[in-house]
């Protein structure tokens, strides 16, 4: 399986967000499967690379052009794509992947991370969404989210479209046995509203 694995690209951050990134890395390696990332070298990015080498894994990079440059990019990379532009870039790692991954990152994380969410709400796939919340980064996300529902901005069956947790372990569990079952709340729930009026 093609696992995409969103992260920070960030070299600033507290030791327990590389040990954890390293461990997803690992863990995905080990049971098989290959991570399809953003091709850096740097932050948590790096890190899940890192461990998906040290376990023997492939990797798969995709780079807009521009990153090309000395200490940008993860040099073990099994293959490397390039793209011209960042969105093209966001588009083939959604295109090229079964599954995605969320790791701890800045906008640029959150931002692949809600495209993702908002594309499988619009029955656009249906591909396992999963987050890993090393130290409990996710836990606003969370609760925003669910001030969402509560004030139905987003339905309560949107928490069904992704699952959150705090090890890679019980994570990959989760994304190996996940059906993939559309599941096109916007049609199915608020276009419905939109319709009847209700």
């Amino acid at each position: 399986m093609k696992i995409c694995v969103f992260a920070a690209s960030s070299r600033e951050l507290e030791q327990v967000y590389y040990d954890g990134a390293f461990a997803l890395g690992w863990e995905l390696a080990r049971r098989g499967h290959t991570m399809v990332f953003g091709g850096g070298t740097s932050g948590l990015m790096g890190a899940a690379a890192r461990g998906v080498t040290g376990a023997g894994g492939s990797l798969i990079g995709v780079a807009p052009r521009f990153f090309d440059e000395p200490g940008i990019l993860y040099e073990h990379c099994t293959e490397l794509l390039f793209t011209e532009t960042m969105s093209e870039r966001k588009k083939l790692m959604e295109d090229l992947s079964d599954a995605f991954v969320t790791l701890p990152g800045g906008i640029g994380t959150f931002e692949e991370f809600f495209e993702a969410l908002t594309l499988k709400q619009l029955g656009r796939h249906a591909k396992a969404m999963a987050v890993l919340n090393i130290n409990g980064y996710y836990d606003a996300m969370e609760a925003m989210l669910q001030r969402a529902v509560e004030e139905r901005f987003f339905p309560e069956d949107g928490h069904g479209l992704y699952a959150m947790f705090d090890s890679p372990s019980a994570l990959m569990d989760y994304i190996e046995s996940y059906t993939a079952v559309p599941m096109d709340i916007w049609k199915e729930k608020i276009f419905e509203k939109y319709e009847t009026g209700n």
